[in-house]
């Protein structure tokens, strides 16, 4: 249970982190590449085109990402190892 809420959470945060990178990466191309703002295309093409596709590349990989890190977590717990020799006396 504790891996799908971790993969939920992953695929929330990624899909939102995701949709913020697309936007940018999409301002970035319009810039760049001279895209044409006749009657809003460039606006258009950032929130239709890169947004989404960020939110979804985003949400996949935050999703695969807290899901392995997840289930993983008991795999790489770290054991107590055995008191050092003087531990726990005093005045050695």
């Amino acid at each position: 249970m504790k891996i799908a809420l971790f993969a939920l959470l992953g695929l929330v945060f990624g899909t939102i982190g995701g949709a913020a990178l697309g936007i940018g990466a999409g301002l970035a191309w319009t810039e760049i590449f001279k895209t044409t703002d006749f009657e809003g295309y460039s606006g258009m093409l950032v929130f239709f085109t890169f947004m989404p596709g960020g939110a979804v590349i985003g949400g996949l990989g935050g999703a695969l990402l807290f899901g392995l890190m997840a289930a993983r977590d008991d795999a790489i717990a770290v054991q107590p190892g055995p008191p050092a020799p003087n531990e726990g006396r005093p005045g050695k």
